[in-house]
């Protein structure tokens, strides 16, 4: 791993940390604020996972707790592309539940929450750039194109070798057949 990915992935997980554990200490203060969001997620991805709670208060610290592991594995290198996408999806409804500008009514309220939504929409950024990062090593794709194509250039060799043998065992028992007749 570079210098660079050691240096940055416990920086961009560093967030995460502060706030998951704010969130898990003071998850009843921002379960109101998440209810909204709660309300219009929660019968989503119901479908994906049926055991999913419905109570806001619940489902902050369940959003904590992921964090806390998903911040954990990326500052440490351990699946960082997972970590650092699981991220990304578990800012999204914190951003617009705790952010929500559009909400405030006072100007200086809307400045301030304006420019924690931009922060955190920056940061799903970095976890984007993050989640597809590769460490300099070629990803899935292109391993699976290149053992495809690397796959039908052996085919190819070994039947153009198996086509030559042939030609040569041709020729051997033609020679044999000849020899036999003399």
């Amino acid at each position: 791993m570079s210098l660079s990915r050691r240096i940055a992935r416990p920086l961009l997980a560093s967030s995460f940390f502060l706030g998951a554990a704010n969130a898990l200490r003071n998850a009843p203060a921002l379960a109101p604020k998440a209810a909204p969001v709660t309300q219009r997620i929660v019968p989503v991805a119901r479908q994906a996972v049926p055991a999913l709670p419905s109570d806001p208060e619940t489902l902050v610290r369940l959003n904590a707790a992921v964090q806390l592991l998903a911040a954990a594995a990326l500052a440490t290198g351990r699946s960082p592309r997972l970590s650092a996408a699981v991220l990304a999806g578990s800012l999204v409804p914190t951003t617009v539940a705790g952010h929500a500008f559009w909400a405030e009514e006072t100007v200086e309220g809307k400045r301030a929450q304006r420019l924690q939504f931009v922060k955190n929409l920056s940061v799903v950024g970095g976890l984007l750039i993050a989640a597809g990062d590769t460490d300099g090593r070629p990803g899935v794709p292109w391993r699976a194109r290149h053992a495809a194509h690397d796959l039908s250039h052996d085919v190819k060799r070994e039947a153009r070798s198996i086509k030559r043998a042939a030609k040569q065992e041709a020729r051997l028992r033609k020679a044999q057949a000849k020899a036999a007749l003399s």
